[in-house]
């Protein structure tokens, strides 16, 4: 198999590979905040969430669900600040793997990545890990003390 990379730019590949599955694989898991809530652990992220509280109208009481799920619908998620970092984050995520796949395919094509498609490669990847950080400044705007992050309840 002929590349097009040289050896930089094999290695560039394998740690751009890493550096998005990483970052895909933070961005799925709800575990982004820790906690207990009504005597149980829970943990969430941006769209995913694991024991989570809801109301139960028949016993007219709060019950926890012990499952992980995702958000019923993007209106859903708790803030707006989240939404925002659940897109920006995406984005970033797909941007990384998108300038990834493409670079560990130019290891085993020849004449698939050029000077200037590595530029430009390393231009979506710098906006990619960039959507990333911002997205996960985002999420912590809304406040650490809000009812988002404690429930109902309180702390």
């Amino acid at each position: 198999m002929a590349s097009s990379l040289t050896c930089a730019g094999i290695v560039w590949a394998f740690l751009s590979f890493l550096c998005a599955a990483a970052s895909c694989v933070g961005f799925f898991m709800p575990y982004w905040l820790l906690g207990s809530q009504l005597e149980k652990s829970v943990s969430f992220g941006t769209f995913r969430r694991c024991s989570y509280p809801v109301r139960d109208e028949s016993r007219q009481m709060t019950v926890m669900v012990e499952q992980c799920g995702r958000y019923a619908s993007f209106q859903a998620i708790p803030s707006a600040e989240w939404r925002i970092c659940t897109v920006v984050t995406g984005l970033g995520c797909g941007l990384l793997l998108l300038v990834a796949l493409t670079a560990l395919m130019g290891c085993c094509v020849s004449e698939l990545i050029s000077r200037t498609v590595g530029r430009v490669a390393g231009g979506i990847q710098f906006l990619g890990g960039k959507c990333s950080c911002d997205g996960c400044l985002c999420f912590p705007a809304e406040g650490w003390c809000s009812p988002s992050v404690y429930g109902e309840a309180g702390h």
